[in-house]
């Protein structure tokens, strides 16, 4: 048997490692994903027993390639599934959607902000995502699979979609038992939200109408711009300040299951726009405006919503402190696979300890500020795992796309992909 090559040991033990974020660093009552470790110990909130419901749908994926590459045993990873989804099925729910944070230990919700209370679509859509996934990965097992598989489509067909367009031609972001559709937080692109407008195409009983996707989504089809930066076009209308490219979560999230690469409708080719968003990223290392320590495409570069120096950021080229987070890179690399592995070459290379720990790379540094903080959080570790899977294999993109609800919905939204020949 020939020896595996470099690359792929590299690959395998920054999953095998970052995965370990969900498994030993699971909440161990509910099995979902703190939404945050700090290796320190030090949790200015208390809040080390929260978990996040998006970040532990990342979480069912990741488990998902654990279990098809050995990282754990099949039993582990069902006996693992088995207590989330349980904890899931046992929880309050708004209308079918799940809210942003729990308490894993009690049960209970933990609200995300004031009025935010209650359900929120985006975290939900990136949670059913997950259970669609296992759902697919286990339907043609055991007796013990099919029971896992049957419980987590169960949960995503309960989920009502339809009441969050508050009656209008646009999804709505939360709904609270106590503020209703207080946040009026209307959901439109492009930022990490695509997933929710598929998902909710695709429900076969609280489906939305296409309008809310072409109204809501596209704008009415504004949501186009020939605006590019460092001439590269980003095709889209990031939702973000006018001439600005979002942190680079917003290519990742919607794109774990759902594969952008020849996903096309009226308005874009999503696999450009993934690509062009992180090839804009790469260009602004190399050219560094601001002179910051460790920049450059065979070095430092991506940035995404992370700790930052001063708390937490949505960092992006128009919005850089010093601070890269590993996960930007990392997860592009279906996109980029060339800078994404020197990315990764550069950390282990240069910068090893002070950037590298029990659950794979910390979440976020600063070379030019010497700040090594060794701190993690779920949303930033899921798409490592998942991504380097579907540079790698396409595994989760294989087993989404093949679900077949995903078709439905992406077809009667107007898209075109190779999974619908």
């Amino acid at each position: 048997m020939a020896p595996e090559s470099s690359e792929d040991s590299l690959l395998t033990k920054i999953q095998q490692q970052t995965f370990q974020y969900f498994y030993q660093g699971a909440n161990p009552k509910s099995g979902l994903a703190r939404e945050r470790i700090h290796i320190d110990g030090d949790y200015p909130l208390n809040d080390q027993q929260v978990v996040t419901t998006g970040g532990s749908g990342f979480g069912l994926m990741a488990t998902v390639v654990a279990m098809e590459r050995g990282f754990i045993t099949k039993e582990q990873g069902e006996a693992q599934l088995n207590k989330a989804i349980n904890f899931l099925a046992s929880v309050p729910r708004f209308h079918g959607a799940w809210a942003h944070w729990y308490n894993g230990d009690l049960g209970t919700v933990m609200a995300f902000s004031d009025k935010d209370n209650g359900g929120d679509i985006v975290e939900t859509a990136f949670l059913a995502q997950g259970l669609i996934t296992v759902r697919e990965y286990l339907k043609a097992g055991d007796v013990a699979q099919k029971s896992i598989a049957a419980k987590a489509d169960s949960l995503w067909k309960d989920i009502d979609w339809n009441f969050y367009t508050n009656q209008k031609n646009v999804l709505y972001w939360h709904w609270s038992p106590d503020h209703g559709f207080g946040m009026n937080h209307a959901i439109q692109g492009f930022d990490e939200c695509l997933i929710a407008y598929v998902l909710a195409a695709a429900s076969p009983q609280h489906a939305i109408t296409p309008q809310v996707y072409h109204e809501g989504w596209a704008r009415s089809g504004a949501i186009k711009t020939p605006t590019s930066k460092y001439e590269i076009p980003t095709i889209l209308k990031h939702n973000s300040k006018e001439g600005q490219i979002g942190p680079l979560f917003w290519s990742h999230y919607s794109f774990l299951g759902l594969n952008p690469k020849g996903l096309t409708d009226k308005y874009a080719d999503y696999g450009e726009v993934v690509t062009n968003h992180t090839k804009i990223n790469i260009a602004y290392a190399n050219s560094n405006p601001s002179g910051y320590k460790g920049y450059g495409a065979d070095k430092g570069w991506g940035w995404t919503a992370s700790y930052s120096i001063k708390g937490y950021d949505a960092h992006h080229p128009d919005n850089d402190s010093g601070v890269i987070s590993p996960t930007a890179a990392l997860s592009s690399i279906p996109y980029t696979p060339k800078e994404s592995i020197a990315f990764a070459r550069y950390l282990f290379d240069h910068l090893q300890s002070k950037v590298w720990g029990t659950y794979g790379f910390y979440d976020a540094y600063s070379e030019t500020e010497n700040w090594f903080p060794k701190r993690y959080l779920a949303i930033d570790q899921g798409p490592i795992v998942i991504m380097i899977e579907n540079y790698r294999s396409g595994l989760i993109w294989d087993l989404f796309m093949q679900a077949p609800e995903v078709k439905v919905g992406l077809k009667k939204l107007g898209f075109d992909s190779p999974y619908l020949k």
